[in-house]
């Protein structure tokens, strides 16, 4: 009679259940309290932290690969594996974080870049905290040049591109940055203002831009076409991403398939975002997150966010030397793509030193220019360095 509670109790997670697990646990509560009372990037970070939950939860098994035995006339499947190990691979393969970009597209309104062409100069700025980070990563000598691109690509602020590039040459380390990307993402009201504020005078901050030029369909429905070509050409391996992104703008621009136009950027994005935010906290099991490398990976994360914040503070700035109309150096910290919160700072930040300043608009250009910038980026890093 005692046999099978003894056995229940032996198979049931609490004899599992070790320090790191429960440190694991621990940093998932962390996670839900950042997104749900503090209302960081929630959309994002409860499936993400739910993850991070399940998968440390002794003997559940979500994560656990299917076990097959092979014999001389067939392969049988003795255990069929856990169910995040299945949607696991829409992140192994590349093929959620494109779908996310086919949501963002369709959710874009890119008329204030192709208003203002030189946005596209502040959002490339951006980028510069990709590739310092990157260096600063192989000079720490902790990681190879596939982990190091990976790495850097925080610096991008843009959580899918990081997950899609670290799938391809860092999957062991895919928790850890994904994680380290949408936190930062989620933190950019606090992370991008002093940044700004340090680069930039009173004056420079008061700056009034001109209002915007009217941008016509013709044109809306032609960058999208034009971008994928010209990208996809030069740098072959971010055609996926760019090529996504210009589809679901496309839907949204063209005016003929409203329908999918809804479709990409409600139903099909929020059901990838659950199974990705899901599976990539899945990743980050005990065994692979608590390592001194999480550590830097989240200090280099950090480093590149700053540093592609102030290059394009920094860039606006210098463009204000030699244009005949001055750009407010705030917009150029939106460069990094977090869309549309870091536009948004930039808002913030200018009506505090002027109430009738109004610099959303114009911050979306360089916002959105880093959209494009950080997938060109990953495939900049993926030609270099794929395996």
């Amino acid at each position: 009679m005692l046999t099978p509670i003894l056995d229940f109790l032996a198979g049931s997670g609490f004899f599992g259940l070790g320090m790191g697990e429960l440190a694991m646990i621990a940093i998932s509560m962390v996670l839900l309290y950042l997104a749900i009372v503090k209302g960081f990037e929630p959309l994002l970070l409860v499936p993400i932290a739910f993850g991070v939950l399940l998968t440390n939860l002794p003997f559940a098994g979500l994560m656990a690969p299917p076990i097959m035995e092979i014999s001389e006339t067939a392969i049988h499947t003795v255990e069929p594996g856990g169910l995040l190990y299945y949607l696991f691979q829409g992140d192994h393969l590349g093929i959620f974080p494109p779908l996310i970009f086919l949501g963002v597209g369709a959710m874009t309104d890119f008329g204030p870049l192709i208003a203002n062409p030189r946005s596209l100069l502040l959002g490339a700025a951006a980028q510069f905290g990709i590739f310092i980070t990157f260096i600063g990563a192989i000079l720490s000598g902790l990681f190879s040049a596939q982990e190091a691109a990976s790495i850097g690509i925080i610096g991008g602020a843009d959580g899918p591109t990081a997950i899609f590039l670290s799938a391809k040459l860092a999957p062991h380390l895919l928790g850890a940055i994904a994680i380290a990307a949408y936190s930062y993402m989620a933190l950019v009201p606090i992370i991008q203002p002093p940044i700004m504020k340090l680069l930039t005078n009173e004056n420079e901050r008061k700056i009034k831009m001109a209002q915007l030029r009217p941008v016509s369909k013709r044109e809306k429905i032609i960058f999208p076409i034009m971008v994928t070509i010209i990208v996809s050409l030069i740098v072959p391996a971010a055609a996926t991403l760019v090529g996504m992104l210009m589809l679901g703008n496309l839907f949204r621009e063209c005016g003929v398939v409203a329908r999918l136009e809804d479709t990409a950027k409600n139903a099909l994005i929020n059901i990838i975002t659950i199974f990705l935010g899901v599976t990539i906290g899945a990743t980050a099991t005990a065994e692979q997150f608590l390592r001194t490398e999480t550590l830097v990976i989240l200090g280099l994360g950090i480093t590149a966010f700053a540093i592609g914040t102030a290059s394009g503070v920094l860039l606006a700035k210098l463009m204000n030397l030699i244009l005949r109309t001055p750009i407010n150096p705030l917009i150029g910290s939106a460069g990094v793509s977090a869309v549309p919160m870091a536009a948004r700072v930039s808002q913030v930040v200018g009506s505090k030193e002027d109430p009738t300043n109004f610099l959303l608009m114009h911050a979306m250009g360089p916002n959105v220019a880093g959209v494009i910038g950080s997938a060109v980026s990953a495939g900049v890093l993926l030609s270099l360095f794929g395996r």
